[in-house]
């Protein structure tokens, strides 16, 4: 396509938007300007009527579990790069931010204000990842239909300081149309063949009865250059729709899924169960589950081959965390159960699970317990096979509300013991949605928020070391960098 057929394109494109509704389109500006800080967005979902206030909310810069890579660290100029949902001085909006940590200088610049997505709504936080050559790719999501998705990538190479608009396409009936709506994308990228990149769309008139309601259907898509990709194929279709989340080991990329049972009464969305697995390894052409076995897409019933743990049966909802591989390429999964979707005592406890393939069968194991559906952690396993597990598993001050005190869990038997060190404590704020950078390096090695779990409040972003030493990132900021503060000391070298 020639660079005066991509101008009309945009023009054009930029024109509908304006007749749809003024603000996207003003929120199609890229802003690129520096930030004097670094706050986080706070966000609720579905108010409650009871002490808890929400079904869930808090400080969500780093959420949901279904959004992925957050951060992306870079051997070759020694950053970890990391994006979040921020907020502007008053919390009311949400901006798109990218900066990242330098492990030389152990600096943080001013990150950079990417976009104002022009929503409070934390679904729609953005993404990033990095090709072969350096550039930085910021993919910002939507929630369901009703706003746009952008996509942008940065003028230089392991640059945050200015980025431009990528007016991205998909084929669709063999031809090329604007991609303009994703949701809970999780981006992959594989260096000789380019961008796979996991979604979530929404389909009407699909469930009975209700030819309103969507299904949340998810799948995936490809591309060599991040700016034109393939037709959107379906991973799964099962009743009301599906949750997802990923992972990926060389050529290997997997994903594990539950999903929406219809229901005559009440939100199916509330009422996920199952525990699903999937993955491909010739990038997206065929896909089998953990023993190999063959698996034609998109799974259309509930009872199937890629099926790890039936809990509908046992009457369980199961909100999925992570997706991890040992050192032999077998996926093992991260995720919690519960008795019902409300926030509270009622419905606990909330259990925390692996389930690893061991060549031949799924062998779940527990872990431990917290106080709220939304405690998300993220699951490592490194090259001597020690797993680790940092999430929010202790009580914070809003007791029930997502979140918590974070907490480093390590098991070196796969799973079948742990031990644990706290490593926030006497929080002002839950903290929550604890993420793991891709190719994670020690000094950075989870990244994450904190907020009131039942009011609107001002959030802070945290990381933390693979020692367990919490760092915190500052909120006003003098001079163009700055090093995070130490915050709480857990070397054991």
């Amino acid at each position: 396509m020639t660079t005066n057929k991509r101008f009309v394109k945009a023009i054009c494109f930029l024109s509908v938007m304006m007749t749809i509704n003024l603000s996207f389109a003003q929120s199609v500006t890229t802003l690129n300007q520096q930030d004097t800080g670094y706050r986080g967005i706070w966000y609720s979902n579905e108010p409650s009527d009871d002490e808890f206030v929400y079904k869930y909310s808090g400080g969500l810069a780093t959420y949901p579990a279904n959004h992925y890579p957050f951060s992306v660290y870079s051997k070759k100029v020694n950053k970890t790069f990391f994006c979040y949902g921020g907020a502007d001085p008053d919390g009311n909006t949400l901006y798109h931010m990218i900066s990242y940590f330098d492990h030389t200088t152990g600096q943080v610049p001013r990150p950079t204000i990417v976009l104002d997505k022009q929503t409070d709504n934390a679904h729609d936080n953005p993404v990033m990842n990095i090709d072969k050559e350096g550039y930085i790719w910021l993919f910002s999501t939507a929630n369901g239909t009703l706003s746009p998705s952008y996509v942008h990538k940065s003028k230089r190479p392991y640059d945050i300081s200015e980025f431009e608009q990528v007016f991205a396409d998909k084929i669709e009936n063999g031809e090329a149309v604007e991609m303009d709506n994703f949701s809970y994308l999780q981006s992959w990228y594989q260096p000789k063949k380019g961008f796979i990149n996991l979604f979530t769309h929404y389909q009407t008139g699909v469930i009975p009865d209700q030819p309103e309601k969507p299904r949340r259907t998810i799948g995936f898509m490809t591309s060599r250059d991040g700016e034109h990709y393939s037709s959107w194929k379906d991973i799964a279709a099962i009743e009301e729709g599906h949750y997802q989340t990923s992972g990926q080991s060389g050529k290997i990329l997997g994903t594990s899924f539950n999903f929406h049972p219809y229901r005559e009464e009440g939100n199916g969305l509330n009422f996920r169960t199952n525990l699903y697995y999937l993955q491909t390894a010739d990038f997206g052409k065929s896909w089998t589950n953990a023993k190999g076995q063959k698996i034609e897409i998109p799974l259309r019933a509930s009872q199937n081959e890629a099926l790890v743990k039936d809990y509908r049966a046992e009457g369980l909802l199961v909100y999925i965390n992570d997706l991890e591989y040992d050192g032999e390429d077998r996926p093992v999964i991260l995720y919690l159960t519960t008795k019902g979707y409300e926030a509270g005592p009622e419905n606990g406890p909330r259990n925390w699970f692996t389930a690893r393939f061991t060549g031949e069968e799924w062998e779940i194991l527990p872990v431990t317990s917290s106080d709220n559906n939304y405690d998300m952690g993220s699951l490592y396993i490194d090259e001597q096979g020690i797993w680790r597990i940092i999430g929010p598993t202790a009580s914070g001050p809003q007791k029930f509300n997502t979140g918590g005190e974070m907490v480093l869990w390590t098991s070196l038997d796969q799973g079948k013991t742990w031990s644990s060190k706290q490593l926030t404590q006497k929080s002002r704020y839950n903290h929550s949605y604890a993420r793991k950078p891709v190719y994670v390096n020690e000094d950075f090695y989870a990244f994450w928020a904190d907020g009131h779990g039942r009011e609107k409040s001002v959030s802070n972003l945290y990381f933390c070391d693979r020692d367990g030493n919490v760092y915190l990132l500052p909120a006003k900021m003098e001079g163009l960098f700055a090093k995070p503060e130490l915050i709480s000391a857990h070397d054991d070298k």
